[in-house]
């Protein structure tokens, strides 16, 4: 870590906006409930292809129907000022316009993350720890990268129900509020023989 994110282990939204104006380019950072963290630049390449995966995936079911919503990946910013967070997903399943320009969005309706040993307890503790606060987020989708295994937390009638675990490469992972399944077999393909 920086000695500059060292110096501030906690700060708001605010400040880390002009703080990451001055981060060096081969550096990521989120602002996770108003603590820094600093994110891994270059990833397995197993991590890379899932994204890719789940990403096309769900976007061409999404434009197959004709659906306003879009899919934004892993250099997208997700910001919440109001919770002090801004965050780089995986994955953002985004319904709505988006203005010219922009480089994040605030009201998701589908976030993904892969997991990786080192991200694994943030992905579930922290980063759920703010999304769930989302009052547009609809789905958490966490998915593992080593074998076929997705989880998800779904917002239902505006309360979150259990966690859903779905194993299996014939298995598929549903995405009610956006209208798309997905099958495993395309999420994995190229990574766990799936093709």
């Amino acid at each position: 870590m920086s000695r500059a994110a060292a110096d501030y282990d906690y700060m708001s939204f605010d400040d880390f906006e002009e703080f990451l104006a001055d981060k060096p380019k081969n550096e990521r950072w989120e602002l996770i409930g108003g603590r820094i963290v600093k994110m891994m630049v270059g990833a397995r390449w197993e991590h890379n292809f899932i994204i890719q995966n789940i990403a096309s995936a769900v976007r061409d079911r999404l434009r197959a129907a004709g659906s306003p919503c879009r899919t934004l990946t892993e250099t997208f910013y997700l910001k919440v000022p109001a919770l002090d967070a801004s965050l780089l997903p995986d994955v953002i399943v985004h319904c709505g316009p988006l203005p010219s320009g922009a480089a994040s969005v605030e009201a998701p309706t589908v976030v993904i993350e892969v997991m990786s040993d080192g991200t694994e307890a943030r992905d579930r503790i922290a980063k759920w720890g703010v999304y769930q606060r989302i009052p547009s987020l609809m789905h958490y989708v966490l998915i593992t990268q080593d074998r076929p295994h997705v989880e998800t937390l779904d917002r239902i009638g505006g309360e979150w129900r259990g966690l859903q675990i779905i194993d299996g490469l014939e298995s598929v992972l549903p995405l009610p509020a956006i209208n798309v399944e997905a099958p495993l077999s395309e999420i994995y393909r190229d990574v766990l023989g799936a093709s």
